[in-house]
């Protein structure tokens, strides 16, 4: 029988066995989301922040074209230095990166597909993916949503990215049939800031809430992700005139620049983190550990299913 390509980290491996609750950590906050040393430096404080909390971390990459659940120090460190340079990775790129043998960071889509094939249950990330505001001429829509959709994990989130058409994220969710949890809030919160002016499908106020609704949902039979919507601490939050203005800025020079694909993202989270200056990127910060913390306590009310997960 042919081995799995899939390489999870020993320790991950032995958690899932155990029953034990894993989270599930993205990685092109490390390669696109933000300089180094500070991605490297980010990544290995969410993982404490996920042990500190009882559970055990699986930062999830493709490593010289193994995909790869857990990764070591040296190895978020070896992302961080590599950057931009390393292949931003979406679950439709999973293929042509592993049968080339490149290395790169996972995108929501592409962790939540590896994440949800180890059998880990609850992901943790900083905002999620969605409809870009000029998607009516372009069509573009990130992965992330249908992903989500038919994976059955939970993703932790501060909302959409503010730099998205938050709304109509919302409707696309809507159709997909994805369940949005708003922690603590009625309204969807835009990364950076606390809230939006769009409504989240119900509202949550604790962790067992939230297990509450996944074990129901399982129960009845429905299959795919839940978006659990945490916003950012507000104590670091951002002021919405001071994104939106960032934002127009950022978006005014991607379009004189031709960029396109998958290089938008990127392109405009790191102009309006240059245009807010060291706010955003302490804002950044903040959410990121904040989601973890929250995914967490989750992770650890669920447990973690009993299954045969790949090992090296």
């Amino acid at each position: 029988m042919e081995q799995p390509i899939v390489t999870t980290n020993p320790e991950v491996a032995s958690a899932l066995r155990r029953g034990q609750a894993v989270v599930a950590l993205e990685s092109t906050i490390i390669t696109h989301g933000m300089p180094y040393p500070e991605n490297a430096e980010t990544a290995l404080s969410v993982e404490r922040v996920v042990r500190d909390g009882g559970a055990v971390p699986a930062t999830i990459a493709v490593l010289d074209g193994a995909p790869t659940v857990g990764l070591s120090e040296g190895e978020i460190d070896r992302l961080g230095q590599a950057g931009p340079a390393a292949i931003k990775i979406s679950s439709r790129d999973l293929p042509f990166v592993v049968a080339e043998a490149h290395t790169g960071g996972t995108t929501v889509a592409a962790t939540a597909s590896l994440a949800a094939s180890a059998g880990i249950r609850v992901f943790a990330t900083g905002g999620i993916g969605g409809v870009h505001r000029d998607a009516a001429t372009t069509f573009d829509v990130s992965a992330d949503l249908q992903e989500i959709a038919r994976t059955d994990v939970a993703v932790v989130c501060s909302g959409v990215k503010s730099i998205l058409d938050i709304g109509a994220t919302l409707e696309v969710l809507e159709t997909l049939g994805v369940p949005v949890l708003g922690y603590g809030v009625d309204r969807m919160p835009a990364f950076y800031c606390r809230e939006s002016r769009y409504l989240v499908g119900a509202r949550v106020d604790s962790p067992a809430q939230v297990a509450a609704i996944l074990e129901a949902r399982s129960r009845i039979g429905q299959t795919g992700g839940v978006v659990v919507a945490n916003p950012v601490p507000a104590e670091d939050a951002l002021e919405p005139s001071t994104v939106d203005g960032a934002i127009t800025v950022a978006l005014a020079e991607c379009e004189a620049a031709g960029v396109t694909g998958k290089a938008i993202t990127p392109f405009l989270l790191a102009r309006v983190a240059e245009i807010t200056g060291k706010e955003s990127l302490a804002a950044n910060i903040s959410l990121i550990l904040h989601n973890a913390r929250l995914a967490t306590e989750i992770a650890r009310l669920l447990g973690a299913p009993v299954g045969d997960a790949p090992v090296p």
